[in-house]
């Protein structure tokens, strides 16, 4: 990894969009620090802690939700428009259309998702303040009357903007930088998290009594799940394809055998976010209004809190789920086989065409169930271990995951960058 992150700098181009993305995330990271106007920090501090769905916003948003900062939306309002949306395209004839229509209709599914973006975000700085309000953390002065209204408008819009910002931040990584903007945001805001969750593993082990093996044991654990997410993130089936020769001309082409790479976690990072946007939801609801202690809105809202067994039940279920919609999306087993008859070739022991199709499905469904399974299993593992122990620390499997596969993505983007550009003795 080291030789590829130093001959990345030997090329002036790649170089470039490095240093273009490690700005972008500075200017993400001093957002991060821009106070909200009217907000007292210190009252969201308590209301943040892991253990419940604005834990999961806190985390997502490097620390800015709980400090109440220009950011504290972070990139929640953007995943929560492109799930929307996707699922939007499957459904409606007329965006199914425009993602079929190439480059063009996908800048104007872009486009739709920006406009959802900045709705959502509306949604969510309204609900946010009206978060901030209930737990009394409006500055006084700004509680009754017109500098009420006043401190609201500027506070959502603020916040509003702030998510925007992130949006278009992302969207500048994907054209001038390196990785997928969204999860690069993701990647800086959850490694900011790091030293708060060392020192929360600090404070168990000068506790003393069982943590003194409790505390070992999660370090031991966090290291074999990077080993195992690393060595299932590079897992494939391999499909093997046989092409037959053709004479053209006086030159005799084909007679080679090649395969078809299935990666096990095809769909990477992308269900776990969506699945972890999807189960924020609900909080996200509650931040306009407090329930009635005893109420039925109250049981309902407990019920999704991260330590609760539904939640760890429903964020298996989603998992899998946005695995499975994820690939459906991103892999045509008719278009592979036509792909691959086009090209005069065959699966060995495999007919052309409808009997290809039907193999190359049941490859990708075996294929996806394991994948889905390794990244649920990943997910829920920190929850059934913080109910179980009672130990809870900011960097759970989700955060794992997300941080070794965005490592591991943007590794592999830049070994495909250099190799595109013939870098000498990068193989090495």
């Amino acid at each position: 990894m080291f030789d590829v992150i130093r001959n990345a700098f030997k090329n002036p181009e790649i170089k470039k969009k490095i240093w273009y993305t490690i700005f972008i995330l500075i200017i993400f990271r001093i957002g991060s620090a821009i106070p909200l106007p009217y907000v007292d920090a210190s009252v969201l501090t308590a209301l943040s802690s892991s253990d419940t769905a604005f834990g999961y916003i806190n985390l997502m948003s490097g620390g800015a939700f709980s400090n109440a900062t220009l950011f504290a939306m972070s990139i929640t309002p953007y995943i929560n428009s492109s799930i929307i949306i996707q699922l939007l395209t499957v459904a409606i004839p007329a965006l199914e259309r425009l993602s079929k229509e190439g480059a063009e209709g996908r800048k104007v599914l872009n486009k739709i998702t920006r406009y959802t973006t900045v709705a959502l975000g509306l949604l969510q700085g309204a609900g946010y303040y009206f978060l901030v309000r209930n737990q009394g953390a409006i500055a006084s002065g700004y509680t009754s009357g017109a500098a009420m209204w006043f401190a609201a408008i500027v506070l959502i819009i603020t916040s509003t903007a702030g998510a925007a910002l992130v949006m278009w931040l992302g969207e500048q990584i994907n054209e001038k930088g390196i990785g997928n903007g969204i999860s690069i945001i993701l990647f800086a805001g959850i490694i900011c998290r790091g030293p708060s969750a060392a020192q929360t593993l600090y404070e168990y082990f000068k506790v003393g009594g069982l943590n003194y093996f409790l505390v070992p044991l999660i370090l031991i654990i966090f290291i074999a799940m990077i080993v195992f997410i690393v060595i299932m993130t590079n897992a494939e089936r391999r499909i093997p394809v046989q092409y037959a020769k053709r004479v053209v001309g006086r030159k005799m082409y084909g007679g080679q055998s090649s395969y078809i790479p299935i990666k096990v976690s095809m769909s990477g990072v992308m269900p776990i976010i969506f699945a972890s946007s999807l189960l924020s939801l609900p909080q996200t609801i509650r931040l306009f209004y407090t329930p009635k202690a005893g109420s039925w809105q109250e049981t309902f809202f407990s019920l999704f809190s991260t330590r609760g067994a539904v939640y760890a039940i429903l964020y298996f279920l989603l998992i899998i789920g946005f695995n499975y919609f994820y690939v459906a999306i991103q892999y045509n087993p008719l278009e592979i086989a036509n792909n691959i008859k086009s090209n005069n070739g065959a699966i060995p022991g495999i007919r052309p065409g409808r009997p290809t199709v039907t193999f190359i499905s049941k490859v990708i469904n075996k294929i996806t169930l394991v994948g889905a399974f390794f990244l649920a299993v990943i997910a829920i593992f920190p929850i059934l271990f913080t109910m179980f122990t009672d130990i809870n620390v900011s960097l759970g499997g989700t955060s794992i995951i997300i941080i070794v596969g965005v490592a591991l993505d943007t590794m592999r983007l830049l070994e495909s960058q250099m190799t595109m550009r013939h870098h000498k003795g990068f193989l090495e």
